[in-house]
């Protein structure tokens, strides 16, 4: 592959960094995102098929070198695409885990940067001192079933020592030929993390990992924590106080242990969660932006001036969020009455072809959850709980209109004629098949949460799958996900 040079005197004119410089950088790859971003990938269940013709968009440009590596236990291939011809080798790898894709995205994003015109000069200060090798999809088997493990029911990060997996020795020999300086190991995590005692999500979430139990840090592990603190920086203008630090604990196993203990600066990258953003397509964004200004710093190395010191401030992943908390509310049970708080969930059951999903929600925590988070609260103040009822219809087909008037009357669940196939229903309604009382209503982990809330006598909320509804409101200006169909 070829580059061509730049004069000597204007890479030293780039070297003399101005102290804007790369905040400037930064400011401008937010600004101009949506010109570089991949349009073919907007949801997060993409396949191995999704990303041949990108590949293919590259395979066929001189200024990139595209190359089958390896391939998956069911055959699918692995791509390394390499540019640049600098001195220092970066490594980059996506999806390890099937269903962790919002980097894989990043990465198109990032190669369609490399390839358009804009930011010459900070393109060739990078290409001129790193050489960049991508592997967007490590796991293609199990992202074509959107699951974390390969084909063989393994945690691919979890192989570094027996290599069993083709995918983990096809790392392994990568990193190996490579000698690579740093390596990206690009992830996602659950949606649930915050940042410690706060209540703002972990958006993202960074680790320099161990190389052994003590976590003792050497100059291989130093730079990772220097460059985390310097992505943090950039993250906290467009995403403040949501930046976690994942736990540093050594595990024997895990690739990016090994990795950093093979010599590699190894920065982890974990996407959590972010308001409105089920998708993920915000924090694919700012992975975007995070990442190149990353590579910008490697490059000049403008890092190496950073406290490592600085990278204990961040602060350490919890797990303390749930879709929506509702606090205070008055439950009645055997005759008296108690205060809680619930903690839902609204979780994702893959639909067939594993292209899309549908929620099912359940309580995952109920009692005192004042240390927990939302990313929706509702204080229930005042607020009683109302068992749901149930009502039997012999219409062929319910109207919005109509499954609005049942909310208003305290149902939420409609005996009818139920569609041939499917498990839910964009109508705030559960549909069943035969009329049935809801029994013995009780509110309890694990169950999902469908009732209704009562102010002053008056019903004035509907909870449906995990669902508020205000009755008060027109349902096309909430947030409404889908009700359940019980066959």
């Amino acid at each position: 592959m070829k580059t061509n040079c730049i004069p000597i005197l204007a890479l030293l004119c780039l070297l003399v960094v101005t102290p804007g410089f790369t905040q400037d950088f930064t400011d401008q790859l937010f600004r101009t995102y949506e010109q570089y971003k991949e349009p073919a990938l907007q949801k997060r269940r993409i396949k191995y098929a999704d990303l041949q013709p990108l590949i293919g968009r590259f395979t066929s440009n001189s200024n990139f070198h595209v190359q089958k590596v390896g391939e998956s236990i069911e055959g699918r291939g692995l791509t390394l695409i390499s540019l640049g011809n600098g001195k220092v080798d970066i490594f980059l790898w996506s999806q390890m885990h099937g269903d962790e894709p919002t980097a894989t995205q990043a990465i198109f994003d990032i190669l369609n940067f490399f390839d358009a015109p804009g930011f010459q000069a900070e393109k060739q200060q990078i290409l001129s001192r790193l050489k960049l090798h991508f592997i967007p999809m490590l796991n293609p088997d199990g992202a074509e079933v959107y699951e974390r493990r390969n084909a063989l029911g393994i945690d691919v990060n979890r192989d570094a020592l027996r290599l069993q997996s083709p995918e983990g020795r096809t790392l392994k020999r990568i990193r190996d030929s490579l000698e690579a300086d740093f390596g990206f190991n690009l992830h996602d995590q659950s949606r649930y993390y915050n940042a410690e005692r706060t209540p703002k999500p972990a958006t993202i979430s960074y680790l320099a990992t161990a190389y052994n139990y003590e976590k003792d840090i050497n100059e291989v592990r130093a730079n990772a924590m220097k460059v985390i603190v310097f992505m943090n920086n950039i993250i906290q203008k467009y995403a403040p106080g949501q930046v976690g630090r994942y736990s540093d604990d050594f595990e024997p196993r895990a690739f990016g242990d090994n990795i950093a203990k093979w010599g590699t600066s190894l920065i982890l990258i974990e996407s959590g969660g972010f308001a409105n953003d089920r998708e993920k397509q915000e924090i694919r964004k700012l992975n975007y932006v995070s990442i190149l200004s990353a590579l910008s710093t490697i490059a000049t190395e403008s890092y190496k001036e950073i406290a490592i010191e600085d990278y204990e401030k961040i602060p350490r992943n919890d797990r303390k969020l749930f879709d929506i908390k509702i606090t205070n509310l008055t439950y009645e049970l055997l005759g008296n009455n108690y205060l809680l708080d619930l903690g839902i969930q609204r979780q994702e059951i893959d639909l067939a072809g594993h292209s899309d999903f549908y929620f099912k929600s359940i309580i995952v925590d109920q009692g005192d959850l004042s240390t927990y988070f939302g990313y929706e609260t509702f204080d229930a103040s005042g607020y009683t709980v109302v068992p749901p009822k149930w009502v039997a219809s012999d219409k062929k087909s319910i109207s919005k209109a109509q499954a609005l008037e049942y909310l208003k009357e305290g149902v939420a669940f409609v005996a009818t004629s139920l569609p041939d196939s499917g498990f839910f229903t964009p109508l705030p309604v559960h549909l069943m098949r035969k009329a049935k009382e809801p029994s013995d209503f009780r509110l309890n982990v694990g169950q999902n949460p469908t009732f209704f809330l009562e102010k002053e006598g008056k019903l004035t909320h509907a909870l449906i799958n995990g669902f508020l509804i205000d009755l008060a409101q027109p349902l096309e200006d909430q947030h409404f996900g889908n009700a359940l169909i019980f066959r």
